[in-house]
This record gives C-alpha cells, sequence and structure tokens, in this order.
C-alpha cells in the first residue's frame, strides 16, 4: 500500500538505490552483491527495505533469473536519474580543491555522442581541470593506456572480448544498416563497409556473416563513422552499427533482408589504477552521462 498524505514521504536510501541499479544492469543478486561490495544476504536484505518503503515488488525471481518488474522499471529510471545527481552534486563542492589534467581517450563514434555532454557539464564543475582529449581506434587506445599515455579510455568491446579490467558502460544491439529506400543489401556477394582490424562491430559483422554462409565483399573502409555513413547513404554498402545510431536517412535491415543476427557490443570505461582525484571526478561524470542516457535514451 501507498503511504497515507498525511504521513511523511519515506526518503529513499542512495546505498539502497545504487545495489538495486547494479542488480537490475547483472541481473543477478551475487554479480550485484560483488559490484557493490556487499554480501548477498545484506544486498537481499536492502532489496527487501526498498520493496518495504515502496509497498511494491520491483523484482521477479526464479530459480534462473532476476528481472524487473514493471514497478522496477519505472523505479530504475528515478535510481540512475538520482545517483547521477549526487555525483554532479557532490563534485560541485569538491571541485575548488581539484585542478590538473586528464587524458582521455575515446573512439570517433563515441567521441562525438557522447562528450560535448560529458565536457560541458565537467568544465562547469570543475574549471580548473584540463581535458586532453585523443580521439583513436580502440585497438590503439588499448595501446595507448598500456603504454601510461592515457588516464581514461572508453573503448568498444564485443561479446567475445576479454572485458575482466573493463567497466561497462553500455550494452546495446548491433544491426545492419542501409539507406532509407536503398538496394545495395539486395547485391550479391553483400557490399559491406568496415572499420580496420580489431574494431568490435567489425568482428561481429564478419562472424555472423562467415556463419550463416552468405557471400560478401568489402566494398568501402573507414576508421571514422562519417565516412562509414557517406557510404552507406551513397548506396555504396551496408554496415554494423549500434541501434541507436539508426536515423537521418538510414534504416535498420536484418532477417527480413536475408542478413543474420549481429548480437550486442558494449561500451566500457577503464581507469587508471593510481587515478589522481580530477581523473576520478572525469570518470564520474562519465557514469553519470551513461546513467542518463540508459534512463532517457539520449545523450
Amino acid at each position: 500500500m501507498n503511504a497515507p498524505l498525511n504521513h511523511p514521504i519515506p526518503l529513499l536510501e542512495l546505498d539502497v538505490l545504487r545495489t538495486f541499479v547494479a542488480i537490475a544492469e547483472t541481473g543477478s543478486f551475487t554479480a550485484a552483491a560483488n559490484a557493490v561490495f556487499r554480501t548477498p544476504s545484506a544486498v537481499s536484505m536492502q532489496i527487501k527495505k526498498l520493496e518495504e518503503v515502496l509497498g511494491r515488488s520491483v523484482f521477479s525471481r526464479d530459480a534462473r533469473s532476476v528481472t524487473l518488474t514493471a514497478d522496477g522499471e519505472v523505479l530504475l529510471g528515478y535510481a540512475r536519474r538520482l545517483l547521477a545527481l549526487n555525483r554532479e552534486a557532490v563534485s560541485k563542492f569538491v571541485a575548488p580543491d581539484i585542478s590538473g589534467v586528464v587524458r582521455l581517450g575515446s573512439p570517433d563514434d563515441y567521441g562525438e555522442r557522447v562528450l560535448p555532454s560529458v565536457l560541458k557539464r565537467f568544465a562547469q564543475s570543475h574549471p580548473a581541470v584540463m581535458v586532453d582529449v585523443i580521439i583513436d581506434s580502440s585497438i590503439s587506445l588499448r595501446k595507448r593506456m598500456h603504454a601510461n599515455q592515457l588516464d581514461i579510455m572508453l573503448l568498444t568491446c564485443s561479446e567475445q572480448t576479454d572485458s575482466s579490467n573493463v567497466e561497462i558502460m553500455l550494452t546495446e544491439p548491433l544491426v545492419w544498416a542501409g539507406a532509407k529506400g536503398g538496394c545495395a543489401h539486395l547485391c550479391d556477394p553483400l557490399p559491406v563497409s568496415l572499420w580496420e582490424d580489431g574494431c568490435a562491430w567489425r568482428g561481429s559483422a564478419l562472424r555472423a556473416l562467415d556463419e550463416s554462409g552468405r557471400d560478401y565483399r568489402v566494398a568501402f573502409m573507414s576508421a571514422h563513422t562519417s565516412g562509414q555513413r557517406a557510404a552507406i547513404m551513397a548506396g555504396l554498402a551496408i554496415a554494423p552499427l549500434p541501434k541507436s545510431f539508426i536515423g537521418d536517412g538510414l534504416v535498420e535491415l536484418g532477417a527480413k533482408d536475408g542478413l543474420p543476427e549481429l548480437g550486442s557490443y558494449h561500451l566500457g570505461m577503464v581507469v587508471a589504477p593510481d587515478a589522481s582525484a580530477p581523473v576520478r571526478a572525469a570518470a564520474d561524470h562519465i557514469r553519470a552521462t551513461f546513467d542518463e542516457f540508459s534512463s532517457t535514451g539520449r545523450f
């Protein structure tokens, strides 16, 4: 039951919301317990307390999985926004004591979409910190991180990539993108546009085509998303893109067009183990940006 109107509305604890979000994202109480550094029994108690406060069930549980209820889906959006606001509020107060340089690396596709929002918010709350941005391929960024040339790295990972030291920011379906009204997908062999070796999207596309037995040829290559879009829009080829990239003259192609499923990919973040205060603050802003994207669908 909802709290009577003449009683004070109970407050939601941020630690409990952090645990709730971790369970929603991992689909497991055990995995969430590891993520928030609590025991599984403590996590269960937190969710029990949360459900008692709300008077609603937020998870459906069976022997194999944990899924959000309809009420849980609604709460997830609020929880992510509250956690993001908390990070931002804390940053406002610690910002005067933080100065220095943050070396941030990102692939160009997400550099265009994510970094403007991150850099704007970060500059407002941390005006004394300089951010040095490097746009490069994920494979090159890994090398730079290994050589201690970066403090934070965003990178794309396939489901087959070892992501053990990577903090997953986003998991999204990969789809085939074609020009609206185009016919490149009808050609035989299939003309595809791809990134360079080492790209997670390229690997998923070639693996899917090989497994399906579809004959194809690499008709266009570019290391930049703008080049990929140009090839698609010109009708030269189709290309694997994240589902959220579809729009502006592009259409999603799939099984009905004779194309194999591509599965999903991850966008991850790696933070240097000896991260300074400015680096940790920048990483929190990136987390907040992706939290908001998860709840609103917009960067």
